[in-house]
């Protein structure tokens, strides 16, 4: 294959079927795959030592075409232009932006790959549209290997966009029993809303995982050599995934220095980048329940507090006596089973939300079908999700389909019996918990939310419904407690 050497002197036509700008890792190897799939893609990065960088790495990988300039790049490319911004979400892709927008013409695009609040990608979208440029924000998981060799793609965006775009994407997508990881998400910002809320359940499946690790280590007194083979075996059953998988490569490693299990030697403050917090953050704006993925989100935050967690070392706890129960392991799988369909539930809830919300039609079976390659949250069990709203499109909630609502029910006892565990050897265990108060909330026939809404009656005069008849009212509790209407 070629490199195309750009010069000054060179006549401006059309060389690349599309364009990346933004060669960090990410950038780098998403235009590599493109490349490598026959695309001949266009190169540009603020920094033209970078560019030049790719081009003398990997040309041999593709048609590369590198542009010094902006004007230069987007010269390079055929018409509708395709231009994908691989640059750190917020300013900087407003930046890119605003210096691409004025040398692009109706119909052409500009594809935001990279991690941005789909209220961002919403503005953009509307503010662009005026001129007639398209404005893709797409959702990319599945890290630097995944951009390389195929990730799952969220684009949202016009339909006219992903006409042009879609094929090229499904193209150099991960393809799971010959269907491509990538479909046409809906409007304006629902690509990177799904994106948003597929990273919070990852959080959510990261820390399960992570208080089953805890579990097993600090509860059954297993050691990080022996947990690895718990989750290997794990990965051959229901539970299989990439998460599942890569754990058990993980508690299996030893530290080349000091020849202690690589967990231990790790410091215990888990960090993130905002996505799961985000998840968080736009659930309450949308009064959606998401308590997994937010404890999780809690438990990093409360990790990093290296202050706070050293001024409360010293109180007092039951005293870890492990349980040495070899099934312990087996009830501990059924709990982290439990929990994860708890956390699936809560985020497709939560796309089932937005979507209503902002009129983007979301196909939710469509969503299963795109994660089951290429992203963080692949697993073997998401076929069946897709299967799931196949069966029934209006399907309320994950747990009132028949297979996993039964499941669940079956793996109650162990999952109650891991908690309460838990609780007695003082192993933190949020995520668990919450899960299973979740699903005890969705399953009781009433909730003392009754006692709530009263008690904002008594203090704010906030009114009330009754169950048996409709309007709503108000107790004048500091006169004769008499029932007025409102």
């Amino acid at each position: 294959m070629q490199t195309i050497e750009k010069s000054h002197d060179m006549p401006a036509t059309p060389e690349a079927q599309i364009g990346v700008t933004g060669l960090g890792v990410m950038g780098r190897n998403l235009a590599r795959n493109f490349a490598r799939h026959g695309f001949a893609t266009a190169l540009h990065n603020r920094t033209t030592a970078r560019t030049q960088e790719a081009v003398r790495q990997f040309g041999h990988e593709g048609t590369f075409v590198p542009g010094e300039t902006a004007q230069e790049f987007v010269t390079s490319l055929d018409r509708p232009r395709k231009i994908v911004v691989m640059v750190n979400a917020g300013p900087a892709t407003d930046a890119v932006i605003d210096e691409f927008a004025p040398l692009l013409e109706p119909g052409d695009m500009l594809i935001d790959g990279g991690n941005a609040h789909f209220k961002d990608t919403r503005r953009r979208e509307a503010n662009l549209r005026e001129s007639g440029i398209g404005f893709v924000g797409m959702g990319v998981s599945g890290g630097e290997e995944g951009a390389l060799n195929g990730p799952s793609i969220m684009p949202g965006g016009s339909a006219q966009s992903y006409k042009d775009l879609g094929p090229m994407l499904e193209t150099i997508a991960a393809t799971v029993d010959g269907t491509a990881c990538c479909t046409h998400v809906g409007p304006d910002g629902a690509g990177h809303f799904v994106k948003m809320v597929h990273n919070g359940i990852e959080y959510a499946d990261m820390q399960l995982i992570a208080e089953a690790y805890d579990l097993l280590r600090h509860a059954a007194g297993y050691q990080p050599a022996q947990i690895a083979e718990v989750f290997k075996t794990w990965n051959a059953g229901r539970l299989d995934s990439y998460l599942i998988q890569i754990t058990a490569e993980v508690l299996a490693h030893t530290d080349g220095v000091t020849g202690r299990p690589f967990v231990d030697i790790v410091l215990d403050q888990a960090e993130q980048k905002g996505t799961g917090r985000w998840t968080v953050q736009d659930a309450l704006d949308l009064g959606v329940p998401v308590s997994g993925i937010a404890e999780a989100v809690f438990a990093r935050s409360l990790s990093g507090h290296a202050g706070l967690r050293a001024a409360a070392r010293h109180l007092p706890g039951p005293g870890r006596q492990p349980t040495g129960d070899d099934a312990f392991a087996d009830k501990v799988e059924q709990a982290l089973y439990a929990s994860k369909l708890v956390s699936y539930a809560q985020g497709w809830n939560m796309i089932a939300s937005g979507s209503a919300e902002y009129g983007w039609d979301i196909d939710l079976g469509t969503m299963a079908v795109i994660w089951r390659g290429g992203c963080i949250i692949r697993a073997k069990f998401l076929d069946r999700i897709r299967a799931a709203y196949a069966a029934d499109p209006a399907l309320p909630t994950l747990l009132a389909d028949p297979d996993f609502g039964r499941e669940v029910a079956d793996a109650q006892d162990a999952w109650r019996e891991v908690v309460a565990t838990a609780i007695r050897a003082g192993v933190p265990a949020p995520g668990f918990s919450a899960a299973l108060a979740y699903y005890d909330a969705l399953r009781a026939p009433r909730l003392p939310a009754a006692l709530v809404q009263g008690l904002r009656d008594y203090f704010g005069a906030h009114t009330y419904r009754r169950g048996d008849r409709d309007g709503t009212f108000h107790t004048l509790w500091a006169q004769d407690r008499s029932e007025v209407s409102r």
